[in-house]
């Protein structure tokens, strides 16, 4: 099956090389803007704001400052927005209804292209997320992250396939090698759920063992890259300047 493409602002998802998204992670919005400057003028293909890295992020009237400034400093380049709760590798700890409140805040204002949401949270509310984001025009990511191991190729096909049949339009498994051979079974479901799958998918091994899934989207069929800018926000992001060139090398055509 031939993967669809998504499009995101000016940015198409699930042809070509793989896009280069680079995370913000300032504590207060005097970092959020300095690092955006920074990112901006190296031209990523994708912004994301990590608002677990935000120290206010309960605060409605600051995360809209926040997204507004951003605007205006990467003007039409894509704009992700994510809250990584503290149990798939995130900076800050979130109840259900908290969680569930930023999301559906962010789609409200429409406060960025596209949002993260977790798997692993309450299925219904989890569909009325999507459900609510989809009628705002509002790409929805849906991910998966496990920091500890590496599980099978078929569950990771599995959750993937999951995430695509619950609505989102991009499914994305990130997963934590213990062996060379956790690597070879990250790339072999990717290479699998691109092919199976009618959405793009994203996937990532991480840490040093497994950079090079960062690099490997385009043969093995993972849309975007996640670079380091001013500070990584996952374990094995290659700096935004080599990756671009790394994947300019390995291109296909």
């Amino acid at each position: 099956m031939k993967t669809k493409t998504v499009q995101i602002r000016k940015l198409v998802l699930g042809e070509g090389r793989p896009k280069i998204a680079v995370p913000i992670t300032g504590k207060n919005l005097l970092e959020v803007a300095d690092q955006a400057q920074k990112i901006i003028n190296q031209r990523p293909d994708m912004i994301e704001w990590r608002l677990d890295f935000f120290t206010d992020v309960t605060n409605s009237e600051k995360v809209q400052i926040g997204a507004r400034t951003l605007r205006k400093i990467i003007g039409e380049t894509a704009l992700l927005l994510t809250f990584r709760t503290q149990a798939e590798g995130g900076r800050m700890a979130l109840n259900e209804d908290d969680y569930f409140r930023i999301m559906g805040e962010v789609i409200r204002q429409k406060l960025g292209d596209a949002l993260d949401l977790e798997l692993y949270h309450d299925e219904h509310r989890l569909e009325e997320t999507l459900e609510h984001a989809h009628k705002n025009g509002i790409v929805v990511i849906m991910s998966s992250h496990n920091f500890a191991k590496t599980p099978s190729k078929d569950k990771i096909i599995a959750k993937l396939s999951s995430m695509s049949s619950m609505g989102g339009d991009i499914a994305k498994v990130a997963v934590m090698p213990n062996s060379s051979d956790d690597v070879l079974t990250l790339l072999q479901a990717t290479r699998e759920a691109a092919a199976k799958l009618s959405q793009p998918v994203i996937t990532m091994s991480m840490g040093e063992l497994g950079k090079i899934s960062r690099i490997a989207g385009e043969t093995f069929g993972s849309v975007v890259s996640f670079a380091a800018g001013t500070q990584p926000s996952a374990p094995g992001q290659i700096e935004l300047k080599h990756l671009r060139q790394i994947l300019e090398d390995l291109k296909l055509n």
